[in-house]
């Protein structure tokens, strides 16, 4: 898979996407991360992106030419990538969308936000726009990174053994895994629940039903 970040800040992806499973799946040629600087297509000697709001209000927002145009550029380097667009006006960015772009997406392009926001006209060239939280971040960089690593890692061959890709927390009905423990047995005073111990895979695995919640 083809990953592409359009993002003024290209130096804060290093170190996650550098790093861990990400890092792996990069080894095994699994995905392929660039940057295209959002800055390159700005306009005028300046190069400017950015410019105040119709209507007035504090901040700035993202100009539509720039943004389009690196979105355009990114596309020629993979028509058929879906363009995402993490933003507090997108739907509720789910394991079950994980899972979706994981296996259905061809490639993907992801768009950073900056400063108040962006010319919404440019949602004419976005296929998906997903909101990771009731929270707001400076940009959009850091949701995108949280996009892409809970993609990523669904990829065949990522995590090594896919079972337990399968039964991770809301993997399926928005459930959040059981608790589990390893050696040693007694912790401070805090023990590892007999059933664990006890070698009956029955009962062990009739526990962990018990054990797994609901996430609504």
């Amino acid at each position: 898979m083809k990953v592409q970040f359009i993002t003024l800040f290209p130096d804060m992806f290093a170190g996650v996407l550098n790093s861990s499973m990400l890092l792996k799946a990069q080894k095994q040629q699994l995905v392929d991360f660039s940057y295209i600087n959002l800055r390159d297509f700005g306009l005028g000697p300046r190069q400017q992106v950015d410019d105040t709001p119709y209507g007035g209000g504090d901040g700035m927002l993202l100009k539509p030419e720039p943004l389009v145009a690196a979105i355009e550029a990114a596309k020629k380097v993979d028509p058929a990538a879906l363009v995402l667009l993490p933003t507090p006006r997108g739907t509720s960015f789910q394991q079950t969308d994980a899972g979706y772009l994981a296996s259905k997406a061809p490639g993907l392009i992801l768009v950073c936000p900056r400063y108040e926001g962006y010319d919404e006209r440019i949602t004419q060239w976005i296929d998906k726009q997903y909101c990771i939280g009731q929270y707001v971040v400076t940009g959009g960089e850091l949701p995108a990174m949280i996009i892409v690593d809970a993609v990523v890692r669904l990829l065949p061959g990522v995590l090594g053994g896919e079972k337990s890709a399968e039964i991770e927390s809301f993997q399926q009905s928005n459930h959040v895994e059981f608790p589990q423990y390893t050696r040693p047995e007694d912790f401070r005073g805090l023990k590892v629940p007999d059933v664990l111990l006890s070698g009956h895979h029955a009962e062990i695995d009739k526990w962990r039903q018990t054990q797994t919640r609901s996430n609504q």
